[in-house]
């Protein structure tokens, strides 16, 4: 057998005409771009739109796909791009209720016991109410490592950063949420 593609490589071969290799691609990557968004936009209606677009736009620039970065960087930098144009425009603000309601369409195992499952939803409901408090650039960065996986250098290429910069927001993002879990 041979060894599992890249997903450069599979972008590659999507530019290519390999429609295969585009449905793998977003099997792989559907799940953490679209917790990615909807972290950032914290409203369904709008997370759906822009995950849409985003693979619209992957689509439409897949001729001029260049492997210079990790795959992963480059859709998330076009996420971002979107979500910043989307808060340009008119920054959506969620209520308590529609955070709350989408925390709680998450996925929950339907066996857990009833305390187990409140348990895992107040701390998944107080992450969400310390990623909102944190500052634009640091809950930005946060999520880019935690969601995407993506390494200080890729963050900053998103971001427009330094490495030292987002190693920072880091930093004091974490010090953040963990300030808030303390208390």
């Amino acid at each position: 057998m041979g060894a599992e593609k890249t997903d450069e490589e599979l972008m590659l071969a999507y530019a290519g005409g390999d429609l295969l290799a585009f449905e793998m691609l977003y099997r792989r990557h559907r799940g953490m771009l679209y917790r990615f968004l909807l972290r950032n936009l914290r409203q369904r209606a709008d997370a759906d739109e822009l995950f849409q677009e985003t693979w619209s736009r992957l689509i439409a620039a897949r001729e001029r796909y260049r492997p210079e970065a990790k795959f992963t960087t480059w859709l998330l930098q076009i996420a971002h791009n979107l979500v910043i144009d989307r808060f340009r425009r008119q920054r959506p603000q969620a209520s308590a209720d529609e955070t709350e309601a989408v925390l709680r369409t998450l996925d929950a195992p339907e066996s857990e016991q009833p305390e187990r499952a409140l348990s895992e939803f107040e701390q998944r409901r107080r992450l969400q109410l310390a990623l909102e408090d944190l500052p634009e650039e640091q809950r930005l960065a946060f999520l880019l490592r935690i969601e995407g996986g993506l390494g200080l250098e890729e963050i900053g290429e998103i971001t427009g950063a330094g490495r030292e910069t987002v190693k920072s927001r880091l930093r004091y993002a974490l010090a953040r949420i963990r300030a808030r879990f303390a208390t």
